[in-house]
């Protein structure tokens, strides 16, 4: 798989989570993922859009000129509505710009919260003594960020959404490490306003700091 993060980059975000985690009680686990779904009604949906152009053409062509009508024409016809179709679904495919148009906002983000929620658990990111473990996902295809915290961290909605808007507009962008790096500043003053600075009972680094990264679905 190739990696949507160069290794620089990993060394980068890798010592910011460190030294966020020296200065507060939390566990912050970083993840990317490549994509959350295999959407296989993407293809049929483009599919249809492309017969529907293309049949609508032709329909046109032949109210215009009534004398172009014959049977040659009707199996040209046909098999070019055929073919855009077939086109328009290898597109998504092969174009995940042109994939994301038949994409509902509603699915995508259902698709990567169910994720997030299967990650947290296969890794045992609950396993801290305190509850403090926050995962920050990021998937690529779907263009969207997930931040998921244990029940050790209190965060309302709206405090959610002022840590991934950010980040969601540099992920349109393309710009996945500068992302979680601009998910990490804001995280890290959400921590120091709401006083989870690092106790001292001696607890440890308790989850990896190492990110995540899958191809996914």
């Amino acid at each position: 798989m190739k990696k949507i993060l160069s290794d620089h980059e990993r060394d980068q975000l890798n010592q910011l989570v460190a030294d966020m985690e020296n200065r507060m009680d939390a566990q912050i686990v970083l993840a990317v993922v490549k994509r959350c779904d295999s959407y296989a009604e993407l293809p049929w949906k483009a599919f249809a859009l492309g017969a529907s152009i293309a049949g609508l053409v032709f329909f046109i062509l032949n109210l215009l000129l009534l004398y172009w009508v014959s049977q040659t024409m009707l199996l040209i016809a046909l098999l070019s509505t055929l073919s855009t179709g077939i086109v328009f679904a290898l597109l998504t495919v092969f174009m995940p710009v042109f994939a994301r148009l038949f994409l509902s906002p509603h699915r995508a983000e259902l698709e990567v919260q169910q994720y997030a929620e299967s990650l947290f658990l296969t890794r045992e990111l609950f396993a801290t003594r305190n509850r403090t473990g926050i995962l920050l996902l990021i998937s690529s295809f779907e263009k969207q960020v997930y931040l998921l915290p244990d029940k050790g961290v209190q965060l309302t909605m709206d405090e959610k959404r002022n840590i991934i808007a950010p980040m969601t507009l540099l992920l349109k962008r393309n710009m996945v490490s500068k992302a979680m790096e601009e998910g990490l500043r804001h995280l890290s003053i959400f921590l120091e306003t709401n006083t989870h600075g690092k106790s001292d009972n001696g607890i440890e680094n308790e989850l990896p700091n190492e990110i995540i990264e899958e191809k996914g679905v």
